[in-house]
């Protein structure tokens, strides 16, 4: 084992004996102390090793939120087994997938019509554990094994789905170092102290809600579990427990305030990002890099939650501000060479916050990792002042006379027109310059435009020679998981000619 080991359950360990009276989580009736929730991950590792869950092995949670989220991870962290939260609101048929494709050999789940159909498609050897009642009697069951396995630490410990490239999704591995990692770069920007109380009322299959359910539990604070978002229960939480963070963002903290507006409950501890009169009179407004900043930044499931932070961007031209500082990126062309500041290039980024690749894709994580870096697929600008701006992603490109068009920079400059409710762009062969853009909209309900006003539009937002050289108008964009399914839209209205076609 080496001296240079940090798991997540080596975390664990130094909390156990660091802060032996520090509470680990909240949820409901339950409330553990750092050696309780540690006592209990041994217990539940020790049942996970008797039905023959070991290194490399998957385990499945289907539920809402949960504390057994968090010790399911760290009793399959220190086994070498890989946690995988997946999104139960999804339909039988994608929970399938998740099943036929994970092929996990343990499966925590909550009742429910959909898992219960997911159930009866797939041929799966598992064990399957229904939470509650049935899932404590299990852990309460297990032995404590009697050596700790010797699991290293770029061992991958939790699955998030994730990068529907076509269609389906995949799902991203993260390791123990690369948690550790994003935890420290995230507690850096937000200025996590002793004592941070971190509320998860967002999913826990969501990298937003994970990533600081990590930090908190890194830094040895207090975890707070709630199902799911319900305006009173959370501002109920957050006066009783004091919390500090919680996973929140526009129309969910315009709830809180609708709920709170007899001012029933104390939310003064929670140290948070302003939003409107009423809400910042409510909170504290928060003065850290993360807060002050509007929590932005870019970032996806394959780079731990962050790959940049606006907050060590703070004042600067870029939309996405600067890496995270234990990350690497650079802009790249199609061959491979990085793009000069100005101009829009690929995402791409090496470093210690990277996921491992996703779940049983070789010929994908090959593509991926090509030339040594992680391509994150988004397109982006490195602004002359150093910082960045994401641009959107990248999903093909049009080479029109021998200059490159990005669809996800026309599209994002189409959707600012305040008339378009959808916008996606293909290239159409042209004998002049080899091919020109056409979009594709979709008009806002009750909106008109022509389409000499949305050209001139996007002239006005980006370069000229980018702007689509035609526009067609559709009642809908067809979709392939969350993005334009530009084959169908390349077969309806002409698309065609792309460079190395």
């Amino acid at each position: 084992m080496s001296v240079h080991r940090l798991t997540l359950g080596d975390v664990l360990s130094e909390h156990r004996r660091g802060r032996p009276l520090g509470t680990a989580v909240v949820d409901g009736d339950v409330r553990l102390s750092y050696p309780e929730l540690g006592d209990r991950v041994d217990r539940l590792a020790g049942a996970l090793a008797a039905d023959g869950v070991g290194a490399g092995d998957r385990v499945l949670w289907l539920g809402q939120n949960s504390f057994r989220v968090l010790e399911l991870l760290l009793a399959c962290g220190s086994l070498g087994a890989v946690l995988c939260p997946a999104n139960w609101r999804q339909s039988a048929d994608e929970l399938a997938h998740v099943l036929d494709d994970l092929t996990p050999r343990l499966v925590v789940w909550e009742e429910s019509e959909a898992v219960e159909k997911a159930r009866s498609q797939v041929s799966l050897d598992a064990r399957w554990v229904r939470s509650g009642e049935e899932y404590e009697a299990y852990a309460a069951a297990g032995v404590p094994l009697a050596a700790e396995p010797d699991v290293p630490d770029d061992a991958p410990v939790l699955a998030l789905y994730t990068a529907a490239f076509d269609g389906r999704p995949n799902a991203a591995l993260l390791s123990h170092s690369a948690l550790v990692a994003h935890s420290m770069a995230l507690l850096h920007v937000r200025q996590m102290e002793d004592g941070f109380a971190f509320l998860a009322c967002g999913p826990l299959f969501h990298v937003g809600t994970m990533m600081f359910t990590l930090a908190t539990f890194q830094i040895g604070g207090k975890l707070v579990f709630t199902p799911a978002y319900e305006p009173t229960e959370v501002c109920r939480l957050i006066d009783a427990e004091r919390c500090t963070q919680a996973f929140l963002f526009g129309p969910m903290i315009d709830g809180l305030v609708e709920a709170n507006k007899d001012r029933r409950y104390d939310l003064s501890s929670l140290r948070f990002v302003s939003h409107s009169p009423e809400w910042d009179e409510m909170i504290t407004v928060d003065s850290s890099p993360w807060c002050a900043s509007g929590m932005g930044g870019y970032g996806q499931t394959e780079a731990g939650g962050m790959l940049t932070f606006l907050g060590l961007g703070m004042g600067g031209a870029g939309l996405a501000g600067r890496p995270s500082p234990l990350v690497h990126v650079r802009l790249l062309d199609p061959s491979g060479a990085e793009v000069p500041a100005g101009e829009v290039g690929e995402i791409c980024a090496r470093g210690h916050s990277l996921f491992s690749g996703y779940w049983n894709r070789p010929a994908l994580n090959a593509a991926k990792a090509a030339g040594g870096w992680h391509h994150t697929g988004d397109l982006g600008r490195r602004e002359p002042d150093g910082t960045l701006t994401f641009i959107g992603p990248r999903l093909r490109m049009i080479k029109s006379a021998n200059e490159n068009i990005y669809p996800a920079e026309v599209e994002r400059a189409l959707k600012a027109h305040p008339a378009v409710a959808d916008a996606a762009v293909i290239g159409v062969p042209d004998e002049r310059f080899g091919q020109s853009p056409k979009a594709v909209v979709v008009l806002a309900d009750g909106a008109s435009a022509t389409a000499e006003e949305i050209i001139e539009h996007v002239r006005g937002e980006i370069a000229s020679y980018k702007k689509p050289r035609e526009v067609v108008f559709a009642d809908a964009i067809p979709k392939k998981g969350y993005t334009p399914d530009y084959d169908a839209l390349d077969a309806a209205h002409g698309g065609g000619a792309y460079p190395g076609a």
